[in-house]
């Protein structure tokens, strides 16, 4: 297995108060890319919010034998954390996942 870091770009169209930024946080937790030597080295937050121009970037560690696994697994875990705070994926869409790190030792 390879580990990758997949970082997933949206829109928020919806409402994000404090408790459900850090509900988001907690359910995003246990795939936060500052586990990883390149997360560390980066200083890769797992969720930044620009609420200004209403984005946001998702940063998650995967562990998947392909790219394409990877971002599968990435998006499932991020859209079942934005669920998890009340945002669908018509308050949250998320743009297409980009692979920003790989560690295959």
């Amino acid at each position: 297995m390879t580990t990758y870091v997949v970082t997933l770009p949206g829109t928020l169209l919806g409402r994000l108060d404090t408790a459900a930024h850090a509900e988001l946080l907690r359910e995003l937790s246990p795939a936060d890319p500052r586990h990883t030597t390149l997360g560390e080295v980066e200083q890769l937050d797992r969720l930044t919010l620009d609420d200004e121009n209403s984005t946001f970037v998702i940063r998650l560690e995967v562990h998947a034998a392909t790219s394409k696994e990877a971002e599968a697994q990435a998006r499932r875990i991020a859209v079942a954390a934005l669920r998890s705070v009340g945002l669908g994926e018509a308050d949250a869409p998320i743009g297409p996942a980009a692979i920003s790190g790989i560690d295959t030792a």
